[in-house]
């Protein structure tokens, strides 16, 4: 087996190999066989969340299916994260449909590897954010938590998946970086510098400059929110607090990072990006929700009992 940067037919128009090229892997060849980094990266993410979320049921007494609800929650994130990257520029996305459709209806393949190309790059973390909230409630809805209803359940099963969400993020992000999706940092000198390939979806400047790995800051960074959130979630809160918890720090979070990032600065004067005002949304919500639910009550539930403990992998 080997791991290479581009694929063969890539290679044929590649740049000099003094342009270093292999620090990034987008798709893991075997053979004729490729596997994408950002896909597989994306399903470690969600076997993490799946089993953090898992545990946190079996210890809070849940008898629910934590891979379904990972499963489906994890496809609204892609979906609304699409969703929100196109529309921030219609434009574009008008662009890259007319590009699509250009072999014509009688090349039905043709559209759709053209498809498969414009969809495994360019998603704005807001909008998986948004969606996936949106998911969880109804989910929670469904799944009725300790015997909870209407928006308590999904108040409930949103603070029982915060520290999944947290994890699973904090994976995903790494997907970003090894196929070269934009996510980058900044040109720096710093020792933990990374090269990008030349054929990146925002190639780097120069070609062979280093630049800041901001997915493995936000990594580190979600790791620690997971870990706090985890340690909070072990006592009985107020209903709906804990989620006001991860807005609050996973925006704050987004915020920091992306003084580092290459994405542009739009707004006040050009000194933000557009996700550091989504982020800054992010952390008001959260305080919100933190105040409005302060005085919830708080659900004392116990573990389940091992036989009924099921594997979430079978589950």
């Amino acid at each position: 087996m080997t791991i290479l940067s581009l694929t063969l037919s890539e290679r044929e128009f590649a740049p000099p190999p003094d342009i270093l090229e292999d620090d990034m892997y987008p798709f893991i060849n075997i053979g004729s066989f490729h596997i994408g980094t950002f896909g597989l990266l994306l399903w470690l993410a969600a076997v993490c969340a799946t089993v953090v979320l898992h545990k946190n049921f079996v210890r809070n007494g849940v008898d629910a299916d934590a891979l379904t609800i990972v499963a489906l929650v994890t496809l609204a994130g892609i979906l609304g994260a699409k969703t929100w990257h196109e529309l921030e520029n219609p434009r574009e996305l008008y662009l890259a449909w007319h590009q699509i459709m250009l072999p014509g209806w009688h090349h039905p393949v043709d559209i759709l590897f053209g498809f498969l190309r414009w969809f495994q790059a360019g998603f704005a973390w807001f909008g998986g954010l948004l969606a996936g909230i949106i998911m969880l409630i109804v989910q929670g809805h469904l799944a009725k938590p300790n015997g909870l209803r209407g928006l308590r359940a999904g108040l409930r099963l949103m603070d029982f998946a915060a520290p999944a969400a947290a994890i699973g993020y904090g994976v995903g992000r790494i997907g970003c970086l090894t196929s070269g999706d934009g996510d980058y940092g900044i040109n720096t000198t710093l020792p933990w510098g990374v090269h990008m390939a030349w054929n990146a979806l925002v190639p780097p400047n120069p070609p062979n400059a280093l630049v800041q790995p901001t997915p493995v800051y936000e990594l580190l960074f979600a790791l620690v929110i997971g870990w706090w959130l985890w340690k909070r979630g072990s006592k009985p809160l107020a209903l709906g607090f804990l989620t006001g918890e991860y807005l609050v720090l996973s925006g704050i979070g987004r915020f920091l990072v992306e003084f580092v990032r290459i994405n542009p600065k739009l707004y006040f004067g050009h000194t933000m990006s557009n996700a550091q005002v989504a982020a800054l949304g992010t952390i008001v919500v959260g305080a919100l929700v933190m105040f409005a639910t302060r005085n919830n009550e708080a659900i004392v539930s116990s573990p389940l009992p091992e036989k009924a403990q099921t594997n979430p992998a079978t589950a």
